[in-house]
């Protein structure tokens, strides 16, 4: 299995604003803290926004912020959201041209694996990614944090 550049960004881009917490961000400062391209982010922050998962201020002072708790964003529902192929091979797919399709065990058995897996991620959240590291993912990201 194999996630893609798009699913990773919008993780990065959750965490960073988990991490964040009440205060906005930017696209820029999260492509900047991992030295990714603006470019690409655009385009998952708007898929993340259009789903609901953060909310989007245009603006001066506008930014980005989590639209829900860190513990309510499963890691699966996010994959299953940002990944557009989960077919692990050929017979997953509907241009399947494989001719052993019919009688392979192959599909099943992939099914099944791809099923534990999403469970696994089914069973996390943001939430759990963050966990008692927050302090050092700030560090990490280098986003500035207030002493309480």
């Amino acid at each position: 299995m194999h996630l893609t550049r798009y699913t990773d960004y919008a993780l990065r881009v959750l965490i960073y604003l988990a991490v964040k917490g009440e205060e906005r961000a930017t696209i820029h400062e999260i492509a900047e803290s991992f030295g990714v391209s603006r470019n690409h982010l655009m385009k998952v922050v708007q898929d993340l926004s259009h789903r609901g998962y953060i909310i989007t201020i245009r603006g001066k002072n506008g930014g980005m912020l989590l639209n829900r708790a860190p513990e309510s964003i499963s890691l699966g529902g996010l994959i299953r959201d940002t990944e557009h192929e989960l077919g692990l091979v050929e017979c997953f797919r509907d241009s399947n041209e494989c001719v052993i399709t019919p009688a392979c065990r192959l599909k099943p058995i992939l099914n099944e694996a791809m099923a534990a897996f999403m469970a696994v991620l089914d069973s996390y959240t943001l939430a759990d990614i963050l966990g008692r590291r927050q302090p050092q993912l700030a560090r990490l990201m280098q986003i500035p944090t207030t002493p309480p």
